[in-house]
């Protein structure tokens, strides 16, 4: 099983959300929607912009915190050196799963169920 530490933006330079999840596609899709009450239904935070993949949940966790922690600019050089664009990554990472209708969103990211 894998798992993920992501940033989310309200849009390029705008709020941004940090988190952890098993399961990129489905926690993406659930910012996206607006289906938790929370910071990013409250501040429109639905474009994922930077991830990693972690072996762990210890790993991603410690990196999560460790990313909060970190002043803004550090946090948008990081999202720029990947992504200077600030491009919306969900299509890409959901766009795999919309191309095989056979696999699911976890089989193609590599994912455990």
């Amino acid at each position: 099983m894998q798992f993920f530490t992501y940033i989310m933006a309200s849009g390029r330079n705008g709020t941004l959300y940090v988190g952890m999840t098993n399961d990129l596609v489905r926690r993406t899709w659930e910012h996206r929607e607006h289906l938790a009450e929370g910071f990013t239904k409250a501040h429109g935070v639905t474009l994922l912009v930077w991830f990693e993949v972690h072996a762990t949940a210890e790993a991603a966790i410690t990196r999560e915190k460790a990313l909060k922690h970190y002043k803004r600019g550090w946090k948008r050089k990081l999202i720029e050196t990947d992504n200077p664009g600030w491009n919306d990554l969900y299509p890409d990472i959901a766009g795999a799963v919309l191309d095989s209708p056979i696999k699911s969103a976890s089989d193609e990211l590599g994912v455990g169920a």
